[in-house]
């Protein structure tokens, strides 16, 4: 007879009753035991591992019992998984295609002991995706309801959570004046009113040493008490809370709050905002609006070039490589195309940093007198205006992962008032890692070490091109298969390549550890190879 190990999954939503001497995940795993009991003269037995995850939702899959339980299948240890039922496990039908994968890989079934079927048969899968379609219909239904609520709350000038705003304090279901950050708020109001520029209000509120919130996080790390952007000052003068009303989506509401500037002000500061952004859009327009235009080089060594497109009548801007602009028929998998703003945003911060060191200007002129050190320290430190640390670049060379920046020594002599042949060598450099991290179409910069995370769509698109491929194989064609999903056969034919990619290219995919290239648009285009250790070498798994 063969032995069959059986390991039980216990899971519950909430801690609520976790601390009685007997609970739910006690009465789960009670039931499956007695189940096991039962087929015992099949050959079943309990493993004495428990597997049990209190206060977990099972709506994702990064739960610690269950992660331990997936290691002991790889490893061949578990020939049976039984659950109370089929939720316990999973309730999304995406996470549990993976959980299948991992079954199926390692010939182990699966068993829900109140629910009757298995995954050992066809019947048992058929139920199994049926009740996993339901138990999603209802999470997206229970979703469905939720947002309906706080639109329905937001109607009614509830505080519906979130981060509170600077200048309030929140207080049930709404929200208090806080009174010693409402006099920064009234103050850059003021500020406006009076320089009706931005940039303007920035300069003065960083003179003022008016700061962001300051918090403390569990960990002891603190968050905020920087000085404000201009980022910063626009989503202030342009909040409708401060108005004593509360925005949902593109509405705004009248809110049970109290209002920090009278609702009249806030509509002539946002008249001022809209005539000043026409103003300022025409002298950018006069100025260029890429300020880093012929300072940025690709790993190849070519140029980034300015470009901008066009969705739903905004104006967006990119630096992209130039052989994108010489070359458009061909494919470039591995040409950059960056967002501006945010490149921008990031060498301007990597400059300020870099000059606002307390040792920056000894640094860079190591002769001065104790005098000429304090007056280039305060020159660097006055340096604050968002737009004018890229007037001090030279270049910056981009590759995968860092980012190499070179000052311009005639700009530096000139902002610390002494001759460039004082500059001390070496001293004009900064390196800092990069990280490009892609969600979807949207792609985020970052300076460090980029947090790990995961690309949804190529997950997807990895499960759908896996059930084509099965599909196939059962013997559906391509061209029905499209007809089915109501896209073009091309498609079909394009996407079912990624049921070819390796398992370590699976998992680092589904941790959010894939290089930041491997996307479903770069595999598409470079036209990976389908032998494993040709897609190691191809996308650089060290």
């Amino acid at each position: 007879m063969r032995r069959i190990r059986c390991a039980i999954y216990t899971r519950k939503s909430t801690e609520e009753g976790l601390e009685q001497d007997f609970n739910s995940l006690d009465a789960q795993r009670e039931a499956c035991e007695a189940f096991i009991a039962s087929q015992k003269h099949e050959g079943w037995e309990l493993l004495p591992d428990r597997f049990d995850d209190g206060g977990i939702s099972g709506g994702h899959l990064d739960r610690p019992a269950l992660k331990r339980l997936m290691k002991a299948i790889k490893e061949k240890r578990v020939d049976q998984i039984v659950v109370y039922k089929i939720d316990r496990l999973t309730r999304s039908l995406s996470d549990f295609a993976k959980i299948v994968d991992v079954l199926d890989a390692a010939d182990t079934s699966f068993v829900s002991v109140t629910q009757s079927f298995n995954t050992a048969t066809s019947m048992g899968r058929l139920t199994l995706n049926m009740l996993l379609s339901f138990a999603q219909f209802e999470r997206e239904v229970t979703a469905e309801r939720i947002r309906d609520k706080i639109a329905a709350s937001k109607k009614k000038g509830l505080w519906m959570g979130g981060n509170v705003p600077l200048g309030y304090k929140a207080v049930g279901r709404t929200l208090a004046i806080e009174e010693a950050e409402a006099a920064t708020i009234r103050t850059i109001y003021d500020l406006y009113r009076k320089h009706k520029t931005v940039r303007r209000v920035t300069e003065h509120a960083d003179n003022l040493g008016l700061q962001t919130r300051r918090t403390e996080r569990s960990n002891g790390k603190t968050k905020g008490g920087h000085p404000f952007t201009r980022g910063h000052i626009h989503a202030i003068l342009t909040n409708p809370i401060y108005a004593g009303r509360i925005r949902h989506k593109d509405k705004v509401y009248d809110g049970q709050h109290p209002a920090i500037i009278e609702p009249e002000n806030w509509e002539e500061i946002q008249k001022l905002l809209e005539t000043g952004a026409v103003k300022e859009r025409g002298s950018k327009r006069l100025a260029g609006p890429s300020p880093l235009a012929g300072k940025l080089f690709d790993e190849t060594g070519d140029r980034l070039t300015p470009s901008h497109s066009r969705k739903n009548g905004k104006r967006l801007r990119y630096y992209i490589s130039r052989r994108l602009v010489v070359d458009r028929r061909n494919n470039q998998p591995d040409a950059w195309r960056l967002p501006a703003e945010q490149l921008e945003n990031l060498i301007a911060e990597l400059v300020q940093t870099h000059l606002s060191k307390p040792t920056a200007a000894s640094s860079l002129v190591p002769t001065a007198s104790a005098a000429e050190l304090m007056e280039a320290q305060k020159r660097l430190s006055a340096k604050r205006d968002a737009a004018s640390p890229h007037i001090l670049v030279h270049r910056v060379d981009l590759k995968p992962g860092s980012m190499t920046l070179a000052l311009d020594k005639e700009e530096i002599a000139r902002l610390l008032n002494c001759k460039p042949d004082r500059i001390a060598p070496g001293t004009l450099t900064i390196a800092s890692h990069f990280q490009m991290r892609r969600r979807g179409v949207e792609l985020k910069l970052h300076l460090g070490d980029a947090p790990p995370e995961i690309d949804r769509t190529l997950v997807q698109n990895t499960v759908t091109a896996r059930r084509w491929l099965t599909m196939i194989i059962d013997g559906t064609s391509p061209v029905d298969i499209a007809a089915e999903e109501r896209i073009p056969a091309p498609r079909v034919h394009a996407l079912i390549n990624l049921a070819m990619l390796s398992p370590e290219i699976l998992d680092l995919a589904a941790s959010g550890s894939q290089p930041i290239h491997l996307t479903t648009d770069y595999l598409l285009k470079s036209g990976f190879p389908i032998v494993w250790s040709d897609q190691r070498k191809m996308i650089e798994i060290s």
